[in-house]
């Protein structure tokens, strides 16, 4: 029996569905942007992991993470030498601080602290959904580097902008935004 079709059928899929900001989807604009109410409810039975706000230093673990700019995109890598994937990202930043991360991005959904996108600060996580933003599920995720008007977050994006970089919450990012939340004190 060949095992290659159906693994190379389940691996596509799995491309499609996690950390994916590449598709682009039309979607009627907004002036606010808003956390997405359709993604605050569970999506799994799995335990929160962040129970109380962590002590890390927010300078300290937004400067480490800008240290991986650049890191090329690998799916499925929390590996900087091989690549990262967005939640391979986030979670080799919380890892350098001795601290245990979800693996998986839509793990993210239900942790922390919910904070309206005017009161995000950096060092706070953002959460998107994937290519398909009418599901509602989290599917990326990066880490807040400068609050205000114009808010900027740095993932490993894996479209045309491959790779680790620093974005601004506009276009395809505002579309498919989902909430911000807080996980340092």
């Amino acid at each position: 029996m060949n095992f290659k079709l159906p693994l190379v059928v389940v691996s596509c899929c799995l491309l499609l569905i996690s950390c994916s900001t590449s598709r682009k989807t039309t979607v009627e604009k907004n002036e606010t942007t808003k956390t997405n109410p359709a993604v605050t409810r569970p999506t799994s039975t799995r335990k929160k992991t962040f129970t109380q706000p962590l002590d890390i230093d927010r300078e300290e673990f937004v400067g480490f993470a800008k240290t991986l700019l650049g890191t090329r995109y690998k799916y499925a890598s929390a590996i900087p030498a091989n690549g990262l994937d967005c939640s391979g990202f986030i979670y080799y930043v919380f890892g350098h601080f001795n601290v245990k991360a979800p693996r998986s991005s839509v793990d993210f959904t239900n942790e922390g602290e919910t904070i309206d996108v005017k009161d995000a600060e950096p060092g706070d996580i953002i959460l998107f959904t994937g290519s398909d933003n009418s599901s509602g599920i989290v599917g990326h995720m990066g880490i807040i580097t400068e609050s205000g008007p114009l808010l900027k977050f740095i993932h490993s994006a894996s479209g045309r902008s491959v790779g680790v970089i620093i974005n601004t919450l506009t276009g395809y990012y505002k579309t498919h935004f989902v909430k911000v939340i807080r996980i340092l004190k």
